[in-house]
């Protein structure tokens, strides 16, 4: 349940009702809005049951959640989260895009490629250090060894940067390094993973699997926020159907659905969805039109010799290209890039 306090309740009357509610027992999860606090309660019903809360002073009302997913919603958190990333910002009114290889392979090749993306106006960098693959025989990253260059990209661009970790091990290393902890689509229900990264002080990107229901995604967030990591970012990358003709099938509908039913951000990562580099540019548009709040875009300065997902990368001058008129449907739809 959610506990709204009255506009202008005062801090000592908040503490009071979070004090009462930790001696039955349960977790608090406080949430400022512009106007109000709402102080979300985590536990079970018939013990918080006998807190007459809605005596309480500074209490508005006291009302069930009903979604499965209680931090992650709209009704626990009204106003969209605006998620703070180096001199970026991402939610509501502010669009990111994030852009890089599939994997870091050379300081050589990391850092030519973060200083095209941050040219043509990407605000972030993507690199996979470790890396998910299919086959135990294909390139699997360079560990932290990849974490040091992407690390040297940023010190040198000013780019943050979005790297994935795949082990609850790996968690505090990756952390030491990135701006954004990722959870791929083959993570997104290890749910031992779910809850280090949301004990860490770091954002979650959190990319849907390709098997999962929208409800599913949203209680693999919920995993993150309840371990106490409220700053999440949520990636559609595609869906697995019965089409071939594209790696994954986009759920553009998925976009405006999450923003109604939650106050996360939401981005789309084409390169992933479909699998191919003619389809980036109209599905980064229309996922803009949808209302996403982000891209994530692979870019790699000779896609022919990747190591990884070479078929759906970018080169730098169509990346440029494209970003061209990303930024004019961004400026359309009222959406800023920049901080002001």
């Amino acid at each position: 349940m959610i506990v709204v306090m009255k506009e202008g309740a005062s801090q000592k009357e908040i503490e009071h009702v979070i004090d009462k509610l930790k001696e039955v027992g349960v977790d608090t999860h406080v949430s400022e809005g512009k106007y109000r606090t709402i102080i979300g309660v985590i536990g079970e019903e018939d013990v918080v049951a006998v807190v007459p809360l809605e005596v309480f002073p500074g209490v508005e009302k006291v009302m069930p959640v009903l979604k499965p997913y209680k931090l992650v919603s709209r009704e626990f958190k009204p106003e969209d989260t605006i998620i703070k990333i180096g001199d970026s910002l991402i939610g509501g009114d502010y669009f990111v895009v994030i852009a890089g290889p599939c994997s870091v392979e050379s300081e050589e090749q990391v850092l030519a490629t973060a200083e095209a993306v941050k040219d043509a106006g990407a605000t972030m960098l993507r690199g996979g250090a470790f890396k998910p693959r299919s086959s135990p025989y294909s390139f699997q990253g360079l560990g932290e060894e990849g974490l040091k260059i992407l690390a040297k990209a940023r010190d040198v661009t000013g780019l943050p940067i979005a790297t994935e970790v795949m082990d609850t091990r790996d968690v505090a290393l990756v952390a030491k390094y990135a701006d954004v902890l990722q959870v791929g689509a083959r993570n997104m229900q290890n749910f031992q993973l779910l809850t280090e990264v949301g004990k860490q002080h770091k954002p979650v990107l959190l990319k849907r699997g390709f098997s999962s229901t929208i409800e599913e995604f949203l209680m693999a967030a919920e995993y993150v926020a309840k371990a106490g990591n409220k700053n999440i970012i949520l990636c559609e990358r595609g869906i697995r159907t019965f089409e071939t003709y594209t790696r994954n099938t986009l759920d553009i509908s998925a976009i405006p659905l999450i923003k109604s039913l939650s106050h996360l951000p939401i981005i789309v990562d084409p390169s992933h969805a479909t699998g191919r580099i003619d389809l980036v540019e109209p599905l980064s548009l229309a996922a803009i039109a949808a209302g996403a709040n982000g891209l994530m875009i692979e870019v790699h300065r000779n896609p022919e010799e990747a190591l990884c997902d070479g078929s759906q990368s970018l080169t730098p001058a169509s990346f440029a290209e494209i970003m061209k008129k990303i930024s004019s449907l961004v400026n359309t739809f009222g959406k800023k890039m920049k901080v002001d």
